[in-house]
């Protein structure tokens, strides 16, 4: 329909008898038009979660006379919620390295319009992928980084994703374990692909480690960047079957498409508001 504007309501609370119906409650009575909705109750940690998608084709408030509806609402709830339109999608920046194999699988779902993001800038710590930034009108930053400038080189990335009004960092095969600090600040905004099916596997060469422990499937991980090395939240997991007779460069080309498809969707998912925290690992209301 023209001229209707879509919303999404992804929020969370204790659980309680109730706080859905007073969440829909509210929804109903300003009018708002539920077109998807997914929940999920956590029966360890005693955590409600919900995803409403809504329009306003027959609201009787303005958008932000719902939020502060919301906000009344939420505070005896001890709720927390992100409305947005979805139109206003998400300002990401991608930090790479060498390897492009995921930068460019998500510049081509951003080109084609199945990404709902905005990439404003690339940033590496190398040259190589500058060409495939400009070919997509893409700003690039060269940031390079030594032994010597770290703490530098991540306050001109903090930088850049304040300058740009980021709302997601993806660390798209960036080859820098990010300090304890810019993980802190980042928290919940920052998501990275491991090459490897974590738990198992972490840190440097998991393909070589893959291949001499004789595994029969491999995969991919994107999860949120914590101060934990590769123990962040898991957001999604990719695998494929392999055997024996598979090289180490066989596993690693095989591991490439798994990381892109694994990275993308992840990415996806955020930009969509369909992941929350549940302490150490995520619910996926899809």
């Amino acid at each position: 329909m023209e001229n209707t504007h879509h919303y999404i309501l992804t929020w969370q609370c204790p659980d309680t008898s109730g706080v859905l119906a007073k969440i829909t409650q509210s929804l109903f009575e300003h009018g708002a038009f539920i077109t998807e909705t997914c929940q999920y109750s956590d029966p360890y940690t005693e955590t409600f979660f919900s995803r409403i998608a809504f329009d306003d084709r027959e609201l009787n408030v303005t958008i932000d006379e719902f939020a502060q509806a919301l906000d009344l609402l939420a505070k005896p709830l001890n709720m927390e919620y992100q409305l947005r339109e979805r139109s206003n999608v998400p300002n990401i920046i991608i930090a790479v390295s060498k390897d492009d194999h995921c930068l460019l699988s998500l510049l081509t779902k951003w080109k084609a319009g199945v990404l709902p993001v905005n990439i404003v800038a690339i940033t590496s710590n190398h040259i190589d992928c500058q060409a495939l930034a400009q070919w997509h009108q893409v700003p690039f930053h060269h940031l390079p980084i030594d032994k010597n400038n770290k703490a530098q080189q991540e306050q001109q990335l903090l930088a850049l994703y304040q300058q740009y009004n980021g709302d997601l960092l993806v660390l798209a095969r960036y080859m820098q374990i990010l300090s304890d600090e810019l993980c802190h600040n980042l928290r919940g905004q920052a998501i990275n692909i491991h090459h490897s099916f974590l738990p198992s596997f972490k840190g440097a060469r998991p393909y070589h480690q893959a291949h001499q422990r004789g595994v029969k499937v491999i995969g991919a991980t994107a999860h949120y960047v914590t101060a934990d090395l590769d123990e962040g939240p898991i957001i999604v997991q990719e695998v494929k079957p392999i055997n024996h007779t598979f090289t180490i460069e066989q596993m690693v080309h095989l591991g490439h498409d798994l990381e892109a498809a694994a990275l993308c969707q992840a990415v996806k998912m955020h930009a969509e508001q369909r992941i929350c925290l549940n302490k150490d690992k995520t619910v996926i209301l899809s």
